[in-house]
């Protein structure tokens, strides 16, 4: 290069998956030259169903018209933003004004990294889960901000324990990061622990920052922290069409707040775009209009696919709660393990059995490594493959 990068690039790596995907593209290349099967891809949480016929059906008749292809309003449609409120007001009992409490998003994980540098300065500091997603780690460091990392683990629930978050240095946390249905570990909320976030923020002046595109998989109901008396006061929620309607590609998400909070996000926001494509927002309507049948329709499937990824872990030798919500199923390693043998033991569990079902039986499963410290023992299966991929993987997987 004939410059150098930024200092705030050298505190981050390329996304794991992008990584991992270009070299699962490597192999396939040389499977593929030898007459073997492609590798059997249970890593990312991409649902692999159609979206609802309606949105699909809007998004084509939309384009067709003119007018519809120029730069759209920053704030989205009021249309989009009245179809977000009734989405909260119907399943999750939340009143959201459309004009000033909704901000569309080009996807959810947009929000993390907008909220980021609307509200962290250097030296910041960010409560991030452990294991947690990411994105919240990356984005907190890209801001300069100080990333004080909290353990969830399984003897809590995958839930915060509050009493140690008492005992932290909460001196300088300006936000914490929270996701229910937890990605990785599927644990869900309860109204109780949105009862205590919003009351530990209150207390602490701590924005709660809580991710939530999980809440219709796999779950009895749907819950959000904006329900919780006061929770306006210090919480945001984002939100996202990718899990719950087969939408990732599309990138169509939101966050919702208190009106001083939006307009702190879209100063930003107004800087790195132009507004959502007319066609896709007109589409994203149709899709939230969706009833019960669609999410009964969805979740059937997603059962299927969890008991064969439950027997996935059974022949990997792996721990689970076959109860788990959202997209993935998590499980742990034991260090006698009879398929870590001969594996790298310099490495941690969850990637030793990680790379033995990649490079030996052609099935790609994430380690936990990724989502923190505490997930180094553990593995995930992601549910969005057909029960076919499934069975398959679960053939090649017994074959070690």
């Amino acid at each position: 290069m004939i410059i150098k990068a930024a200092q705030r690039t050298a505190s981050v790596k390329e996304y794991y998956f992008s990584r991992k995907l270009k070299e699962i593209d490597t192999l396939n290349a040389e499977r593929a030259a030898k007459g073997e099967q492609k590798i059997i891809s249970l890593g990312i949480g991409a649902p692999d169903g159609m979206p609802p016929a309606e949105a699909i059906e809007a998004l084509v008749e939309s384009a067709r018209q003119p007018g519809n292809h120029a730069y759209q309003s920053y704030v989205g449609l009021p249309a989009l933003r009245q179809a977000f409120a009734d989405w909260y007001r119907r399943y999750y009992n939340v009143e959201l004004d459309p004009a000033t409490e909704i901000q569309p998003l080009v996807g959810s994980k947009e929000g993390i990294l907008l909220t980021s540098l609307a509200f962290l300065d250097k030296g910041d500091k960010v409560l991030v889960p452990d294991p947690g997603y990411p994105t919240y780690t990356s984005a907190s460091r890209l801001v300069e901000a100080e990333m004080v990392t909290y353990d969830l683990c399984a003897e809590n629930g995958w839930q915060p324990d509050f009493d140690a978050l008492e005992k932290m240095d909460l001196s300088g946390v300006k936000m914490m990061w929270t996701n229910y249905p937890n990605m990785p570990t599927g644990a869900s909320a309860t109204r109780e622990l949105y009862r205590k976030l919003v009351d530990f923020g209150r207390r602490h002046g701590i924005m709660i920052c809580n991710d939530n595109p999980y809440s219709f998989i796999l779950t009895e109901e749907r819950l959000s922290i904006l329900e919780v008396e006061g929770a306006k006061d210090c919480c945001i929620e984002l939100n996202s069409l990718s899990k719950a309607h087969n939408m990732s590609g599309w990138r169509i998400g939101m966050v919702a707040a208190a009106e001083d909070v939006i307009k702190e996000i879209l100063k930003v926001k107004s800087q790195m775009d132009s507004g959502m494509f007319k066609p896709l927002q007109l589409a994203a309507v149709k899709a939230l209009s969706q009833g019960p049948e669609w999410f009964e329709e969805l979740n059937a499937e997603y059962k299927a696919r969890r008991v064969i990824a439950a027997q996935i872990f059974d022949a990997l030798g792996a721990q689970y709660n076959i109860d788990s919500t959202g997209l993935f199923l998590w499980g742990k390693i034991s260090p006698d393990n009879p398929l870590l043998a001969g594996t790298d033991a310099s490495k941690p569990l969850g990637e030793r059995i990680s790379d033995r079902a990649l490079y030996e039986a052609g099935v790609f499963i994430t380690p936990g490594l990724i989502f923190g410290k505490n997930g180094e023992d553990y593995i995930r299966v992601s549910l969005c493959a057909s029960q076919t991929l499934l069975k398959q993987a679960l053939e090649k997987i017994k074959a070690l």
